[in-house]
């Protein structure tokens, strides 16, 4: 079992898309039962929300439902519980170092950094591209998943 964690500022928009694209993904190869995914936030502003609507509306437009999902903040003991640590953009790595207390089992990570264009997953929050922000998350988390795929050895379809 793979333990994957998202994270990104409020958890209501990008960690918890990238949350449900990989849920859908590994679900679409077939693989559900060999991963356990889940999305939380470096900050308290948004505990207990759920999905921001546009983001929602986003991921529905997709087929992918985000029901009962709610904002919780990352935790030192979530280093412990996850295999990989997977942050939006460099200041939520930062944070997740922060709050983790460093990175000594090499888990932290970008999710652009399993694509050709490494870097960050723009705030749609700020941005209003959710299009955009939709495009990143996508391609980050199929380029995880065929990561992941390889590294068992595996060849599947994960696109």
């Amino acid at each position: 079992m793979k333990n994957i964690l998202f994270i990104c500022h409020g958890n209501i928009c990008r960690s918890p898309m990238a949350e449900f694209v990989m849920k859908d993904l590994v679900q679409k190869a077939g693989l559900s039962s060999q991963f356990h995914i889940e999305s939380a936030a470096t900050s308290r502003e948004e505990i207990g929300n759920p999905v921001y609507p546009p983001a929602r509306r986003k991921l529905a437009e997709h087929g992918i439902t985000c029901s009962n999902h709610t904002a919780r903040q990352l935790t030192n003991q979530d280093y412990d519980e996850y295999d990989l640590l997977i942050g939006m953009d460099s200041a939520n790595l930062r944070d997740m170092y922060r709050i983790c207390g460093g990175d000594f089992a090499g888990k932290l990570h970008l999710l652009m950094d399993h694509t050709t264009r490494p870097g960050n997953v723009a705030d749609p929050w700020y941005t209003e591209d959710f299009e955009a922000t939709w495009r990143d998350v996508l391609e980050g988390c199929q380029g995880l998943l065929k990561e992941l795929l390889q590294e068992r050895g595996e060849q599947n379809d994960a696109e």
